[in-house]
């Protein structure tokens, strides 16, 4: 698997991570904004993406690289990826372009009442990574609860 900077080319690869979730995340496919936020990170060069030996694109990161509170504004592993050290690669590969400590990254991601908490893995996930579970936020576009988790970088 190769981790590298996504370029426009890559948007279709992103929309089609982005079909696998919409049950979990809300609508995103046909929605002009989750296009244009991924034309802008690619723009900036904070938009990354996994791609497999066979040349799929099995993984995506939009990243906010605003220090000293870093973001990850979107990560996305394929159903067929899952559990393959893809999104750790993806994160790992973040933080070290982007991250310069100390301060923090955080993400948004399911409260733990939300459908798709446990079978997305998300916050098992970001726990494994260091990330602890913080203030609730907003609920997501489908409604759903969304909890911060955070991470300290020194």
């Amino acid at each position: 698997m190769i981790i590298r900077r996504a370029q426009q080319r890559d948007l279709a690869g992103f929309l089609g991570l982005a079909a696998q979730v919409e049950d979990w995340f809300g609508p995103m496919v046909e929605e002009p904004g989750f296009h244009s936020a991924v034309d802008e990170h690619i723009r900036r060069g904070a938009a990354l993406v996994a791609v497999s030996p066979d040349s799929d694109l099995v993984g995506g990161l939009l990243f906010g690289a605003k220090a000293p509170a870093y973001h990850v504004h979107w990560l996305v592993v394929s159903e067929k990826a899952r559990g393959t050290g893809t999104g750790r690669a993806l994160m790992a590969d973040a933080t070290r372009r982007f991250v310069r400590g100390p301060g923090t990254i955080e993400v948004v991601t399911f409260g733990a009442d939300h459908p798709g908490a446990v079978p997305s893995g998300a916050r098992v996930f970001y726990e494994r990574l260091g990330f602890t579970p913080a203030e609730a936020a907003g609920p997501g576009p489908e409604g759903g609860s969304r909890q911060v988790y955070r991470r300290a970088v020194t």
